[in-house]
């Protein structure tokens, strides 16, 4: 059986006070042994201080991105070993929002996974579809190239500390939500291509998040589906109780 796992996108919001007390907060509203895991990915500069607010408990720090070498002449960018040093367990790489604004390539995102797998830390590799793609019956095109990119040669070995995030781009911060019948079709596709890189036992073994505008109103009805395995969420973890809200909606 699958753990569900949610994770907060905090993007570029919260100082380091402000990141603090978010984090503490959370820790608060969220009970100890919840059943689902619970990971919160503040800024680069929150990092510290979210550490040290959950520090004992359950709840799991990762880093919005990283870069794909140990060290060197890279101005602006942060590598594993940094992240690790800061405590951090899981890293997004892939978001819609650094393809879009960054122009990250799945080659792009490939390295840096396995960066991350190296260093001993889980990635978060994202996934999804523009609105002109879904519109245009592409979808599945997008998305299958899109894994079979991210994933080229990593082992089935190293999938089980892979989570994967079905992020719609139309769904981002635009208040609309893929129904939970949309969402689960994209989610068993994905499953789908996981068995036929790797084999079935490895594809049971995956979760994949839910990433476009989940909410505590739609939370519960997508994570009752068989292959939505939790979810990513972005302006709904900046509040503690919402977020807490969808955590628990897991359980």
């Amino acid at each position: 059986m699958r753990k569900k796992i949610i994770a907060g996108n905090w993007k570029m919001n919260k100082t380091p006070a402000e990141g603090a007390a978010l984090a503490a907060e959370i820790r608060k509203v969220i009970p100890a042994g919840c059943k689902v895991e619970v990971v919160i990915c503040p800024p680069y500069t929150a990092l510290a201080g979210a550490a040290e607010a959950i520090n004992g408990s359950d709840i799991r720090l990762g880093a919005q991105n990283c870069w794909h070498l140990p060290q060197g002449a890279y101005t602006g960018e942060i590598s594993v070993d940094m992240l690790r040093s800061m405590f951090c367990k899981y890293v997004i790489v892939g978001h819609s929002e650094r393809r879009q604004y960054l122009r990250e390539t799945d080659a792009d995102i490939n390295a840096k996974a396995k960066a991350i797998l190296a260093g001993g830390l889980r990635p978060i590799i994202c996934v999804g579809e523009t609105l002109d793609e879904r519109e245009t019956g592409k979808t599945m095109d997008v998305i299958g190239a899109q894994v079979r990119g991210c994933l080229d040669g990593i082992t089935g070995a190293q999938m089980k500390e892979v989570v994967i995030a079905y992020e719609p781009v139309w769904a981002i911060g635009t208040g609309k939500t893929a129904t939970s019948a949309q969402a689960q079709e994209v989610h068993a596709f994905i499953r789908a291509q996981m068995a036929a890189l790797y084999d079935d036992a490895t594809a049971q073994g995956v979760r994949i998040q839910y990433g476009g505008s989940m909410k505590p109103g739609n939370a519960k009805e997508l994570l009752s589906m068989p292959d939505i395995d939790g979810g990513l969420i972005g302006g709904a973890a900046l509040e503690a109780k919402s977020f807490a809200d969808i955590v628990l909606a897991g359980v």
